[in-house]
């Protein structure tokens, strides 16, 4: 006669968690499996938009919009290895980039100069123009050398990434100062 063993409901339940660990696991591998198989699927080539931001350090942000056919998804990443994805989907990718120099705007007709309240400014061309591109802080004009000042006035040309970052941080010392 054989003995029949008695199992704790604690075994039983360690038994069971252990089994539906195997079966989720060979689930989930199965599913990993077809997934890489669709991946995998020839379908013919792929054409979708590509969005190519560029951010420039004054803010200035371009856009260069191409269509482009995939025919291999690793070599399609790898062309746009230096760049950060934004947005994907189905029709367009946007890709984004950081880039340590002016936009092509301020080099073709970019002048710094201050408004009438006396905030630095840049202008699309000269500060007598009006069109401001972008507004940084208020200058404090009394402390300005007149030669500082009248230089703002009739607009400083910026050409180069050095002159840019060299202006913004002469002019951030002559901050006005908020009245309490």
């Amino acid at each position: 006669m054989r003995s029949m063993r008695k199992f704790h409901p604690s075994r039983i339940v360690t038994v069971c968690c252990l089994i539906a660990v195997i079966i989720s696991i060979t689930i989930a591998n199965g599913n990993q499996d077809s997934i890489k198989a669709e991946e995998n699927m020839v379908q013919g080539p792929l054409t979708v938009k590509v969005v190519l931001q560029r951010v420039y350090l004054d803010g200035e942000l371009s856009e260069e919009v191409t269509n482009e056919t995939i025919l291999s998804m690793e070599d399609f990443w790898a062309a746009y290895d230096g760049w950060q994805l934004i947005d994907q989907n189905e029709e367009r990718v946007v890709f984004q980039r950081s880039i340590d120099d002016i936009s092509p705007l301020l080099k073709t007709n970019g002048y710094f100069g201050i408004d009438d309240d006396g905030t630095l400014s840049i202008f699309n061309g000269k500060p007598e123009t009006n069109e401001v591109i972008q507004s940084f802080f208020q200058i404090d004009v009394k402390k300005l050398e007149s030669r500082k000042h009248d230089e703002l006035i009739q607009g400083i040309r910026i050409q180069s990434r050095d002159q840019y970052l060299e202006v913004l941080k002469t002019l951030e010392t002559y901050p006005k100062s908020e009245k309490k």
